[in-house]
């Protein structure tokens, strides 16, 4: 027996396309998931749908369930929330998240499924592959009590790091970003909020988030005298200029990376890599984190919808994606 699915393809850079394709009966220690939601996740998505993942990065930024090879045709994405219609007794009818493409059904290993909590709408539980990256940044940050820390750029991992900071006692964050409208979402996370010319100076910590070279040369500018200036963006093919004549050796400060695919070996002796996106979503129970996603489309309306929320520019925050069965 054979079920059919509706998958979204990139098909070539700045172009998608939705495809059938058959799904199959799932078999032993396998579960069909029928997909209630889907999230873009703009920073990384936006690069592969326009084709500027580098050559190098090719196997390294593969998501666990992609089909397909770089630059495409590929089916991409690690943000779905869907409901178990085959499988075990203890799983059916249970919400789950799984790091799989935007697709309307598939079939995959039970143990690659996550059961979300009772307490998390799964229309919010979207939200866990970015927490998972900003749960692994403020390990690798390690902010300390006392701290004064900004993040710099206010998308969805951003706004999700202000979050965390913002409940660590002691810390006080600062969101800042080139769009005013970003405060109202600022406030509602209990983070300050300031435009890039109105920011804090002398930070000990500051988190950047932005994707731009911009956003990481106003970083550098606000660090303190031995801070840490954490970089989260990903950049594909893109090139980055930094005034590193300036201030930053006088100021001896660090400029570290930290990236989702690999634990924080400040965190490894307790969590693997599934008790990280339990983590994350648990937290998802929190309503606050209902202010990051600001818009709604179908699945059905991908193919002409990614190419908006892809365009230099595009403001959108965290975009879900329905599907109607």
């Amino acid at each position: 027996m054979s079920d059919t699915a509706r998958a979204f393809w990139t098909v070539a850079p700045g172009h998608g396309e939705i495809r059938a394709e058959a799904l199959p009966a799932p078999g032993a220690g396998e579960v069909l998931v029928r997909t209630s939601y889907t999230a873009i996740s703009r920073g990384t998505e936006s690069l592969v749908f326009r084709g500027r993942v580098p050559q190098s990065e090719y196997q390294r930024m593969r998501c666990p369930h992609q089909v397909g090879e770089f630059p495409g045709p590929l089916k991409y994405g690690y943000a779905n929330v869907g409901v178990v219609e085959q499988g075990p007794p203890e799983l059916l009818k249970r919400a789950v998240f799984c790091l799989f493409p935007h697709q309307s059904a598939y079939v995959v290993p039970v143990s690659v499924v996550c059961p979300i909590p009772f307490t998390v709408p799964p229309e919010r539980a979207i939200l866990a592959a970015n927490l998972e990256t900003a749960i692994n940044a403020l390990w690798d940050a390690e902010p300390r009590l006392g701290d004064r820390v900004t993040v710099v750029g206010a998308g969805v991992l951003g706004c999700l790091c202000a979050y965390l900071l913002a409940r660590q006692i002691g810390v006080g964050v600062e969101l800042v970003d080139v769009l005013p409208e970003r405060a109202a979402v600022a406030r509602a996370l209990g983070a300050r909020f300031s435009l890039p010319n109105q920011a804090e100076p002398e930070r000990d910590l500051v988190i950047h988030t932005s994707a731009s070279e911009t956003g990481l040369r106003t970083s550098l500018e606000l660090a303190a005298t031995d801070a840490t200036v954490l970089e989260l963006s990903w950049f594909g093919d893109a090139e980055v200029s930094l005034p590193l004549g300036g201030g930053f050796h006088k100021k001896r400060l660090s400029l570290r990376s930290s990236q989702v695919g690999t634990l924080s070996p400040h965190a490894r002796r307790r969590f693997d890599y599934r008790a990280r996106l339990e983590l994350a979503l648990a937290l998802c129970s929190d309503p606050l984190l209902g202010s990051v996603i600001d818009a709604e489309s179908t699945f059905e309306a991908l193919p002409e919808l990614m190419p908006r929320l892809t365009a230099p520019g595009a403001s959108a925050l965290c975009h879900r994606i329905r599907y109607d069965s």
